[in-house]
C-alpha cells in the first residue's frame, strides 16, 4: 500500500503538489489522472524519493522510500523509459540493476521474456525503438517482483498489441493482490484498466473513488427513446413526470429514468419503439467536466491554420508545455 499525508511541493512561490492525501491499496488498478500541470510526475517523484516534499509524507507499507534497503524488491516503476544507458544492452541494464539490489542474475532472463525483448536482449539500447524502450523500462519495473508497481504513461509508444498486453499484465498483477498505480492521458485506454481513480488539478485532490462512481457523479446519464409516435409518445412522457427533450433525428432524451421504467410506461400505453437505450459519459467526458476549472492552459479556437494562429499558441490539453511540469 502507498499512504500520501498532507504532501506538498513548493518550486518557489509555484505550489505543485498541495496537501495531498491519498491511499493507493492493494488488489485493484488504480488510475491517476489529472490536466497538464496537475502535479502528477512530481507527486510520483516524491513517491519514490526522487524529489524531496516540502512538507508531508509518504509510506510505502508503512515505510519511508529511503529506509527500503532493497526498494526494487518492494516497489516498481516506470517514470522514464529513457533514463537507461544507450550504450549498454538490454540485458546489461537490467543486469545492473538487479546486481545493486541483489536480484539473482537469472531473473533478467525471465523480465526480458515477459516483455517480449529476449531476441533483442544484446542489443544496445541507443538502438531501440520508443516501443521496445518502454517495454525495457516496464522489465526494470518487474525486475525485483514487487509487491507495488507504479507507471506513468505505461502505452507510450506501444502498438495495439503492447497496449493490450500491458493493459492485461496491470490487471493480472492486480488480481495477485498487488498494488498498481498507473497514469495516463490516453482516457480510452484508463477507462479499460483502472478500477479506481486519483484525480488530481493544480496540485489539489478533486476525487478519490472508483471509476463507475466517477463517471456517475460527473457525467449526464440518460435514456435515449424514438418512436414512429414520437409526438404521442412525448406527451405520455409529460403526463408521467418526464421532460423529454429533443435531440433531433427524432428521438428523445430523459434524464432520470431507467430503461426499464420508459419501457414498460411505452408498453402501457401500446406505443412503439424502435430504440430504447442507456447513454452513459465516457470516462473522458466525465474528466473534462470535473477539471475544466483546474486546466492551466487552454487553446482558442479549433482553426490551427487561421490568421490569428491562436491554436499555436496556446498548449492545448494532452500536449506537454516546455518548462512546466506533468
Amino acid at each position: 500500500m502507498i499512504e500520501l499525508e498532507g504532501l506538498t511541493k513548493r518550486f518557489g512561490t509555484k505550489t505543485a503538489v498541495d496537501q495531498l492525501s491519498f491511499q493507493v491499496r492493494p488488489g485493484v488498478v488504480t488510475g491517476f489522472l489529472g490536466p497538464n500541470g496537475a502535479g502528477k510526475s512530481t507527486t510520483m517523484r516524491m513517491m519514490l524519493d526522487l524529489d524531496n516534499p516540502t512538507s508531508g509524507t509518504v509510506r510505502i507499507d508503512g515505510r519511508h522510500y529511503r529506509e527500503l534497503e532493497e526498494p526494487l524488491k518492494y516497489i516498481g516503476a516506470l517514470l522514464d523509459a529513457k533514463a537507461m544507458h544507450g550504450g549498454r544492452s538490454a540485458y546489461n541494464n537490467l543486469l545492473c540493476l538487479a546486481q545493486s539490489n541483489r536480484i539473482p542474475a537469472a531473473r533478467v532472463g525471465e523480465v526480458l521474456d515477459l516483455v517480449g525483448l529476449t531476441a533483442v536482449a544484446k542489443k544496445k539500447v541507443k538502438g531501440f525503438s520508443l516501443g521496445m524502450g518502454q517495454r525495457l523500462g516496464i522489465a526494470s519495473a518487474l525486475l525485483g517482483d514487487p509487491e507495488i508497481l507504479m507507471f506513468d504513461e505505461p502505452v507510450n509508444g506501444l502498438d495495439p498489441e503492447g497496449i493490450h498486453w500491458i493493459r492485461n499484465l496491470m490487471k493480472a498483477l492486480a488480481a495477485e493482490g498487488r498494488t498498481i498505480f498507473v497514469s495516463s492521458h490516453l482516457m480510452s485506454e484508463m477507462a479499460l484498466t483502472a478500477d479506481h481513480l486519483i484525480v488530481i488539478g493544480q496540485g489539489k485532490l478533486l476525487a478519490d473513488t472508483s471509476m463507475a462512481d466517477f463517471i456517475h457523479q460527473n457525467s449526464r446519464s440518460y435514456v435515449r427513446l424514438r418512436s414512429p409516435q414520437r409526438e404521442r409518445l412525448r406527451d405520455v412522457l409529460h403526463e408521467n413526470g418526464f421532460r423529454p427533450v429533443e435531440a433531433g433525428s427524432g428521438t428523445l432524451e430523459v434524464d432520470g429514468a431507467s430503461t426499464e421504467q420508459l419501457g414498460e410506461l411505452a408498453a402501457q400505453h401500446h406505443l412503439v419503439l424502435h430504440e430504447l437505450s442507456a447513454q452513459r459519459a465516457s470516462l473522458e467526458e466525465a474528466f473534462m467536466q470535473m477539471t475544466a476549472s483546474a486546466v492551466e492552459y487552454h487553446a482558442h479556437g479549433t482553426d490551427v491554420h487561421g490568421d490569428t494562429g491562436s491554436a499555436r499558441q496556446s498548449p492545448r490539453w494532452g500536449e506537454s508545455y516546455q518548462g512546466k511540469g506533468a
